[in-house]
């Protein structure tokens, strides 16, 4: 067997994660060798999140379900998996499984063959990888294996990787409310309303102009910047 593209792998995938890349990053990095590992017509990986698992990463392209589609934890195959974290093998007639559940969002559902590999860290499942093919597949225990131990080598960077993407959006959640708090404060003191009436004017502008509260926020303070620096005639 080559190992020089599993070693490969594991050393650019050592690198995104010291360089801390964001979490899709990472993902598409798995599901592209994945794929390439089995030769399969799909990739998805769930990543659980509290209890939810959320489609993060996906071999063809689902703009509108990547980051969007949500399931349960027991809730169709890929919930069963990460309820149970034990891997499903359907060879073929995967939509026949009682446990299956349709997204009309993924045309892979109509597919044959399905597995599904719990990916857990520290024991506890972190992530679920899918692989579909769309004829009858009958999956060998090599492949069956080799995805499992995929899973075991990665789970800790997925973890990492998802924490790193909470800390992200929590610095910028509080960022973005730093903002707002100091554009509240502009209009509280220019326009003598409230706290509540500042918000909601915000609030207002940034759904009239389809813009988020911090755009908003951010053209107030840059108007009040503007208006203090203008020079006196």
């Amino acid at each position: 067997m080559n190992l020089t593209p599993a070693l490969d792998f594991l050393h650019d995938l050592g690198t995104r994660i010291a360089a801390a890349d964001p979490l899709h990053e990472v993902l598409d990095e798995i599901v592209e060798f994945v794929a390439e590992l089995v030769s399969c017509d799909s990739c998805f990986i769930f990543v659980l999140e509290g209890e939810e698992l959320v489609l993060r990463a996906s071999k063809n392209p689902h703009p509108d379900a990547v980051d969007k589609l949500k399931m349960r934890v027991g809730q169709g195959i890929t919930g069963w998996v990460a309820e149970h974290r034990e891997p499903v093998i359907l060879a073929e007639n995967a939509r026949q499984d009682p446990r299956f559940r349709v997204f009309a969002e993924l045309p892979e559902d109509h597919y044959q063959a399905m597995l599904s590999v719990p990916i857990i860290s520290r024991r506890h499942v972190v992530s679920v990888i899918n692989v579909q093919h769309r004829e009858a597949h009958v999956f060998t225990t090599r492949e069956v294996k080799s995805i499992s131990t995929i899973g075991h080598l990665v789970g800790a960077a997925i973890e990492m990787a998802r924490l790193e993407d909470e800390v992200t959006q929590l610095s910028d959640k509080l960022a973005t409310r730093k903002i707002v708090e100091r554009a509240k404060g502009i209009m509280q003191r220019d326009l003598s309303i409230s706290e509540e009436e500042a918000y909601g004017i915000i609030q207002k502008q940034a759904r009239q102009r389809r813009k988020s509260m911090k755009e908003i926020s951010e053209a107030i303070l840059l108007a009040h910047e503007l208006k203090r620096d203008r020079p006196v005639s």
